[in-house]
């Protein structure tokens, strides 16, 4: 009897040392299928990280690097200015890397570079816009590691335009991410790389050209193709593997992916479309964008104690649209707000009275919260003020009497005194 529990201790014993121990960490997106080493995908809006993995790991960023030649370039550059190009530019493009074949002494736009640069992915592109903005690949680099750390990227280094690979040159997934979203917010950097395909304009040495889009998630006639993809760029090289920067829009929810690092499936599939549509369909099933409230909607009522009676009863509006990024069964948080001052009329209509939050996975949504209408002061508190105001004048002018009488007494007193 002794051996059979004894036999049943160590089974129940066996059991439990070779089940697995769950993470209380772990969360249901380390469950995903992903092939790359490094992806990340974020809300655009609000930087929140829906899912990553080993987004801060420094990798080779390929030609996801001219994105940020492009941001730099959009900032600094008149789109129409032309642009000739130098036989250095010509010559900094190594053997099997992809180019638009410019020539030296050609004369093309900036907005044509551009194109050329985000949709063909022409790394000539890039090293003109260099030469153009700095006067050097090397001085433009340091513009390109400045614009970084201004835009938060903290593990990141670039020694060219383009992405050719150079051991000194790199980012990571987070980073990459910080870098995309700033560049999303520029309307010409998003129209051009939603672009299938452009048409470069003739110039002084070649006609009319017409280059495709190397993103598969954008070509329609790719198996890849995604309709809700919207951007952004790809990149290749040996070293680096094939890498992704996407954003994706749908239902008025924006999410970037950043995918580094990626080969192929066990299908011989590409990795980094793969896990692009990995990364959507977990963005979407999981998360919404919900509208808490619109710019005018009443948000909290009260009463101005000082008020007029017409007045007095006061709505606080939405000055802002809250919408909210929430994951699916995430219960709504009930609302916080904060006064800027104690409130007393008069108060003028859409002033800022204080401000209404929300905060939800760690991200906090606001907006200002303004006053409906003109509130005026109670033409009952005024005359009460005004009648306060004469009886402390009267008070005044019957304490100065007073004084002014004592005084004279005590001179008359003097007086008698003396004589």
């Amino acid at each position: 009897m002794k051996f059979k529990k004894t036999i049943i201790i160590l089974i129940i014993i066996f059991i439990f040392i070779s089940s697995p121990i769950v993470d209380a960490n772990d969360t249901e997106n380390n469950n995903l299928n992903i092939y790359s080493n490094a992806v990340i995908l974020v809300d655009n809006t609000t930087g929140e990280v829906l899912y990553e993995k080993n987004s801060t790991q420094q990798l080779y960023p390929a030609s996801t690097t001219k994105i940020i030649t492009a941001i730099i370039a959009l900032e600094k550059c008149d789109l129409n200015s032309i642009v000739t190009v130098s036989r250095s530019a010509v010559l900094s493009v190594p053997s099997g890397y992809s180019s638009a074949y410019l020539s030296e002494g050609e004369e093309i736009s900036v907005i044509d570079l551009l194109q050329l640069l985000l949709v063909h992915s022409a790394n000539d592109a890039g090293f003109v816009l260099a030469e153009y903005i700095s006067g050097s690949t090397e001085e433009f680099a340091n513009l390109m590691n400045e614009k970084a750390v201004e835009i938060g990227c903290k593990n990141t280094h670039f020694t060219n335009p383009s992405g050719i690979h150079n051991k000194d040159h790199y980012s990571t997934a987070y980073d990459l991410s910080l870098i995309a979203r700033y560049c999303m917010k520029n309307h010409t950097f998003r129209d051009i790389v939603a672009m299938e395909s452009c048409s470069i304009n003739p110039t002084n040495k070649y006609g009319v050209r017409k280059y495709s889009n190397t993103n598969d998630l954008i070509l329609q006639k790719s198996k890849y193709y995604l309709p809700d993809c919207i951007g952004i760029k790809t990149g290749f090289t040996s070293e680096a593997q094939n890498c992704l920067i996407t954003c994706f829009s749908k239902d008025g929810l924006e999410l970037i992916a950043i995918i580094l690092g990626a080969t192929y499936t066990e299908n011989g599939e590409s990795a980094r479309a793969t896990d692009a549509h990995t990364l959507y369909n977990y963005g979407y099933e999981n998360y919404s964008l919900t509208s808490v409230a619109s710019a005018g909607d009443v948000a909290y009522s009260l009463d101005v104690s000082n008020g007029s009676k017409d007045t007095k009863k006061l709505d606080l509006l939405f000055k802002e649209d809250i919408k909210i990024l929430m994951k699916k069964n995430d219960i709504l948080p009930d609302p916080k707000i904060t006064f800027e001052k104690s409130i007393s009329a008069p108060i003028s209509q859409n002033s800022t009275i204080g401000t209404i939050s929300y905060e939800i996975n760690g991200v906090t949504y606001s907006s200002p919260l303004i006053a409906s209408h003109d509130v005026k002061t109670s033409s009952l508190l005024l005359v009460i003020l005004i009648v306060l105001l004469l009886i402390i004048v009267f008070l005044f002018i019957i304490r100065y009497i007073n004084l002014s009488n004592r005084k004279k007494k005590k001179r008359r007193a003097k007086y008698r005194i003396r004589y």
